[in-house]
């Protein structure tokens, strides 16, 4: 709601003020590299962290998110033709930018297969960097607000690198990237192979190493298997599905059925095959962490079911979405995947009614409560004030001597 919003950005950016440079105690030194000790739960900017007011992906709405407390934000990576890497959600650049409207780029339109379906739009790699550049980000969520609709660039990687390193500075604590490598093989059969690329850029930076304020994330299996051969960076099995069924089991479908890797080698299976024990084993192999779909963690299920066996409108809002929902109790696979030292960040929150379970009521910090009570190392949030805010007071709720650090702004666990 967006009052609700409003007391959360105060709140959040008080306690900014209060915090600066100090960060929550990390339970059980889980997600820490010798000195450089980052807080847990992390508030990761989901498609920047402030992707919840302005455009996705833009080097505003991560500034935003940095402003209202995001440790790391996440840029998805594509590649242009001309092989440079750009901050975009999907290759597909026709709902997150304002391409349509350009009468020079009518004739770019055309349809591709992408991981193995058929989809129209227009491609990031039919565009130069510099024809990027004229293309301006718009909000594809249209519940959103569209007041800043056609006024942001898209960003490069180096940009994003940039505006953290600056923002670190400015701010005086640790502030990362954490990248995802979107549709890598898509990208390797063009000829625009990410990983490399990635990873060149890293290395100009100075954010090639194990300590670097940098995590990795992929849906696929094998370029994550790749990039561990070639980088210590911190690498994240991300572990996708469908939808749920209306008493709360995991559904799968394509393309989100399992890595699209395995489609192409013939490897059978679904994505929830990586969280079992074998298949948590497989990724500690090669990967440090897992992100997988938050009801993978803790899922919920219709409150009353319709005439056709689905949710039941029971908040009498007109639509069936998840606030007709009710959680279910937790699995156990952030302490299966903890047993084996992999941290687990989940994806993905948000703010929007329709987005909350019952149980939580009108106040999304309650969502983010009941995952930092199950353990997770970390979430992704659209709205990083939000996500900010919820750990401050999960913190004075769980740390006793929490209260006193965020009062006298000393006593925390430092970053770095």
């Amino acid at each position: 709601m967006k009052t609700s919003i409003t007391t959360w950005r105060r709140v959040a950016l008080a306690a900014a003020l209060v915090l600066a440079g100090t960060a929550a105690q990390a339970h059980d030194g889980r997600g820490r590299e010798g000195a450089n000790a980052l807080p847990a739960p992390l508030v990761i900017g989901h498609r920047g962290g402030g992707s919840g007011y302005l455009p996705e992906h833009t080097l505003e709405a991560y500034a935003l998110g940095i402003e209202l407390g995001a440790d790391f934000v996440e840029p998805d990576l594509v590649a242009t033709k001309d092989g440079h890497l750009i901050a975009r959600h999907e290759p597909n650049l026709k709902d997150t930018t304002n391409v349509s409207a350009l009468p020079q780029f009518a004739a770019r339109r055309r349809t591709v297969m992408l991981d193995g379906i058929p989809t129209d739009g227009w491609w990031a790699s039919d565009f130069t960097l510099a024809e990027i550049r004229q293309l301006r980000a718009v909000q594809p969520v249209g519940a959103r607000s569209q007041a800043f609709n056609g006024r942001f660039q898209i960003p490069t990687l180096e940009e994003v690198i940039a505006l953290a390193k600056n923002k670190a500075r400015e701010q005086g604590r640790t502030i990362g990237i954490y990248p995802e490598t979107k549709h890598p093989t898509y990208h390797q059969q063009i000829g625009l192979a990410l990983e490399d690329r990635l990873l060149a850029a890293l290395t100009r930076a100075g954010w090639n190493h194990r300590e670097a304020p940098v995590f990795i994330q992929s849906f696929e299996t094998a370029n994550l298997r790749y990039l561990r051969s070639k980088t210590r960076v911190r690498l994240v099995q991300l572990v996708d599905a469908d939808d749920l069924a209306a008493d709360g089991t995991i559904t799968f479908a394509a393309p989100f059925d399992k890595p699209y890797d395995w489609v192409v080698s013939g490897r059978a299976g679904l994505f929830k095959d990586l969280l079992t024990p074998a298949g948590l084993a497989e990724v500690a192999s090669y990967a440090d962490g897992i992100g997988p779909w938050k009801y993978y963690i803790q899922s919920t299920a219709c409150k009353a079911l319709n005439a056709a066996g689905g949710c039941a409108d029971v908040n009498g809002d007109g639509a069936v979405n998840e606030a007709d929902r009710v959680a279910v109790p937790a699995t156990d696979l952030v302490q299966r995947a903890h047993s084996l030292g992999l941290v687990v960040h989940t994806w993905t929150f948000r703010n929007e009614r329709n987005r909350q379970p019952l149980d939580d009521g009108i106040q999304p910090s309650n969502e983010y409560t009941r995952f930092f009570d199950l353990g997770v190392d970390g979430v992704f949030s659209d709205f990083a004030d939000t996500a900010y805010a919820a750990r401050v007071q999960w913190q004075l709720k769980t740390d006793p001597a929490y209260a006193r650090c965020l009062v006298q702004g000393r006593g925390c666990a430092k970053r770095d």
